[in-house]
């Protein structure tokens, strides 16, 4: 992994052994790891420090999973959040998913897996990611860094906002379909998600806008293009 800094992840799992062996694995493969007994404690400890991810059992004694995670969103909106259970049930998951999960994983679940898991997790929202640099006019795209440099300054980007630029630089001046982008960035295609990418869109439109050759344009009901000269 190409990173400048440890990416840390909170876990957070009543299960003692489980934990141990969890946050073991994690850290031989390079993780830093924060591990929580329940989900009250898991809350105070992510209020406390800054997490790359989280890894959340559902059932907690004090707190639950879906409730952490809830609490986590209103105080991170991007974080990307795993939720671990022993219940296979569709409700499960759907209350998951609307509690701002990136994925759910049903115990007991291979190590390797969930390793290939959240490496996907982290390069989708953009926080592993291969040293890229790529010119859109006046602006030059530090993909890596997650800034977007111009002669009149930088503008950071949060994660979310650097993939999705990533994806459109990927295909300049090309169709970026709507169901890709989502896909790619958020896991998911439902109509919430798509109007959260909008809300992206709009933003990355606003730093582009000092250069008039530059454009994001609406390809209607399809998808998006980024225009810029070669």
């Amino acid at each position: 992994m190409n990173n400048h800094k440890p990416i840390k992840i909170l876990i957070a799992e009543d299960d003692a052994n489980l934990s141990l062996l969890l946050c073991d694995y994690l850290k031989l493969l390079g993780y830093e790891t924060v591990c929580a007994r329940d989900g009250k404690e898991g809350w105070t400890l992510f209020q406390q420090g800054i997490f790359d991810m989280c890894i959340l059992d559902v059932m907690m004694p004090r707190m639950d999973g879906f409730t952490l995670a809830e609490q986590i969103r209103k105080k991170n909106s991007s974080v990307p959040i795993i939720f671990l259970t022993a219940r296979n049930l569709n409700e499960d998951r759907i209350k998951g998913f609307k509690a701002g999960c990136d994925d759910y994983v049903t115990k007991p679940f291979n190590s390797e897996e969930l390793g290939l898991r959240i490496e996907a997790i982290l390069k989708r929202c953009g926080i592993i990611m291969e040293d890229e640099f790529y010119n859109i006019g006046i602006y030059k795209f530090d993909a890596a860094n997650l800034q977007l440099i111009s002669p009149n300054g930088s503008q950071a980007l949060t994660p979310k906002e650097s993939s999705l630029m990533r994806l459109l630089c990927r295909n300049k001046n090309q169709l970026l379909s709507r169901e890709k982008a989502l896909k790619e960035i958020w896991g998911d295609e439902n109509y919430f998600v798509g109007r959260s990418m909008d809300v992206f869109i709009a933003r990355l439109r606003k730093y582009l806008k000092d250069d008039p050759k530059v454009s994001i344009t609406n390809v209607h009901g399809t998808g998006f293009r980024l225009e810029a000269p070669e």
